[in-house]
């Protein structure tokens, strides 16, 4: 079976309110996420979300195409942060596949700038 790219999903516009519960839940308390001085002396305009939020909109993404139980491998790469009133897209372009497992590559993207890259390798979901 060959897999088929899902249309693009978007998510947003990002919200004091979705980073910090993605705070709570992760546990990642970095002062980033939370302090908008904190963000300031870092040379942000206000907080930014953490990589992993932007990595789970990802992967939710991805298993939500080919079902988690056929996820074999996510490598995630962070290119850029995730601001306030971003709305983040995601895509898949599939590759190759041999042996039942099929490369993916995904990306994350508020507006023009990439924010993540990932690869993944999935079994075919009809084995």
């Amino acid at each position: 079976m060959t897999l088929r790219p899902p249309p693009s999903r978007r998510v947003g516009p990002v919200t004091r309110t979705d980073i910090v519960r993605f705070a709570g839940a992760g546990g990642d308390f970095n002062p980033l996420h939370h302090d908008p001085e904190a963000a300031r002396r870092a040379g942000f305009d206000d907080v930014i979300a953490m990589g992993q939020f932007q990595a789970g909109v990802l992967a939710g993404f991805l298993t939500d195409w080919v079902g988690v139980e056929n996820l074999r491998s996510l490598e995630v790469r962070f290119v850029a942060p995730v601001r306030l009133g971003d709305t983040i897209e995601v895509s898949a372009k599939v590759g190759s596949a041999e042996s039942g497992v099929t490369q993916i590559s995904l990306t994350a993207s508020a507006g023009p700038t990439i924010v993540v890259t990932a690869e993944a390798s999935v079994a075919d979901p009809s084995s």
